[in-house]
């Protein structure tokens, strides 16, 4: 199993780091098209952030979006924080996907197709994205780990108990 997470984590990444770049390089292009999810989005990321002195519009959302991409995907591949990073992606995939692809709004055939397929493509990612999310790489995990540690105290207590 190590070394299909060595080969499998870059192979996952790989798309997140090639889109990530191009969102950064392409960041106004990608903000006009992603602009009506975006525009959705503004009220809820400006009030999260409200603490913060910053206001993000479109283009910052893509982005911020990017970049995230771009280390998480990079995370991801050289397994630091495999798990994060692997969270992190499918979460940014969501605004991504329904941003990028909106195939029900397309008229021309051929586009259609091609968005539709992009669309399932993020789906598909967000599914391995989502088990690599919970991949311990066959170490048990920190709650498996405290719900260990507390059966074992209640255990020694109970046998220190006389009643």
């Amino acid at each position: 199993m190590p070394l299909v997470r060595l080969v499998a984590r870059p192979m996952l990444a790989s798309m997140f780091v090639t889109g990530g770049v191009n969102s950064l390089r392409n960041a106004d292009y990608l903000a006009e098209r992603a602009k009506p999810v975006t525009d959705k989005l503004e009220p809820a990321v400006n009030s999260a952030t409200s603490s913060l002195p910053i206001s993000l519009d479109s283009k910052q959302m893509v982005q911020l979006n990017g970049a995230v991409h771009v280390v998480g995907g990079l995370m991801l591949a050289t397994g630091r924080s495999p798990r994060l990073a692997a969270l992190a992606l499918a979460a940014t995939l969501v605004p991504t996907t329904f941003g990028g692809h909106r195939f029900w709004e397309e008229t021309d055939t051929q586009q259609k197709a091609n968005q539709k397929v992009h669309f399932f493509k993020n789906l598909s990612m967000m599914g391995g994205l989502l088990l690599a999310s919970v991949d311990t790489a066959g170490k048990p995990s920190i709650a498996w780990r405290a719900r260990r540690q507390a059966r074992l105290a209640r255990d020694s207590v109970a046998k220190l108990d006389p009643r």
